[in-house]
């Protein structure tokens, strides 16, 4: 049977009720036939996490940043629009029910694309509890029924609103040409599979962290200067902390899975290093994402981020690729509770040829 959005309609407003879960996947069915795992189906272990005050947070940043950078300034501002360039958000702040939510796990990955388990972000906050207008920034791992092939995503949307102008964005690979596919997503495409970080909150202005940081002077990535200090700072005590970031100057590297080991056209300005394509990107970058201070029994990812841009380059942020003139503007805040859905289990992971503290 043929099955229509108009014949979905009239099924969906029929005497029949369905739950939020079941009519959002039915919607999509003319799409694609492939439905997200039900929340209600998956293991979810809340944790509350421990919030310093900002003022410490930004001495602990600032001390880190300086052994890595030249030029350091870390302060404490109310939120400018982050809706505005350069930063094009789904909300003007970051404040609000600041949540991060880690989902799934690498050994959840198949190079079989309709083997990697599906997640839906609407129906998973919806379930979580979150019902009032909800920002969802972060990266994880693509959509692969909307995208036919592996692929990554950059989640930048606003739920519970009934327009938004802002998109999240698909990442993929064009092996013949060598290049990286860049697409925006419709708005109604809030899935992805196998893994995700994220940051939730009801996007609202209020205080938070602006870190400026200029030419890298050491080994330490931006934001893994600033994860490991909360590490070394806080050791047992969990803390996650959500943003965003734009690289003003200087290029940035980025990676993707290349666990096929497929060949490179002949000129691209990609690269093969084992199972992974390493490639340059331009600025401005504009880089959403989580960080936290420990992974935890629950098999946290310390650090996760992706970029997009107006010029269509992004990806999977490791790290600048021209230490002496990058210049990086962020945005964060902590969060107060972190959500673990969907814990995968130990598995081999591939492995990633990239230097630790990248």
């Amino acid at each position: 049977m043929t099955i229509t959005i108009r014949s979905l309609e009239r099924r969906l407003s029929s005497s029949t009720k369905l739950s939020p879960f079941a009519s959002m996947q039915a919607l999509r069915l003319s799409a694609n036939a492939q439905p997200a795992v039900d929340p209600a189906k998956l293991k979810i272990v809340k944790r509350t996490l421990h919030v310093p005050p900002l003022d410490e947070i930004k001495t602990v940043f600032h001390e880190a940043l300086s052994k890595n950078f030249a030029e350091v300034k870390v302060e404490i501002v109310d939120s400018p629009d982050l809706t505005e360039p350069p930063f094009h958000l789904a909300t003007p702040g970051l404040s609000g029910r600041p949540t991060i939510l880690d989902v799934g796990g690498i050994s959840f990955y198949s190079n079989e694309i309709e083997k990697q388990k599906l997640y839906d972000i609407e129906t998973l906050v919806k379930h979580l509890g979150y019902t009032k207008e909800l920002l969802v920034i972060g990266a994880a791992h693509g959509p692969w029924p909307h995208l036919k092939k592996d692929s990554d995503v950059v989640v930048n949307t606003v739920l519970n609103k009934p327009k938004s102008a802002a998109r999240s964005y698909g990442i993929t690979v064009d092996e013949t040409r060598g290049k990286i596919e860049f697409q925006a997503l419709p708005l109604n495409e809030t899935r992805f599979s196998v893994l995700g970080n994220l940051f939730l909150s009801e996007g609202k202005p209020g205080k938070v962290l602006k870190v400026f940081a200029k030419k890298r002077t050491g080994k330490d990535s931006f934001i893994f200067s600033m994860r490991r200090s909360i590490e070394n700072r806080y050791g047992k005590k969990l803390v996650g902390i959500g943003g965003a970031f734009v690289i003003q100057k200087g290029s940035t590297l980025q990676y993707f899975p290349n666990l096929l080991n497929k060949p490179l056209a002949e000129g691209s300005r990609m690269r093969r290093v084992n199972s992974y394509y390493l490639y340059d990107s331009s600025p401005p970058q504009i880089a959403v994402g989580t960080f936290v201070s420990a992974n935890t029994d629950l098999d946290l990812i310390p650090h996760h981020f992706h970029t997009f841009s107006d010029h269509k380059e992004g990806g999977h942020y490791l790290v600048d690729s021209s230490p002496e003139t990058v210049e990086y503007l962020g945005y964060f805040t902590p969060g107060e509770v972190l959500y673990k859905v969907d814990q995968a289990p130990p598995g081999k992971a591939p492995a990633v040829p990239i230097p630790e503290n990248y």
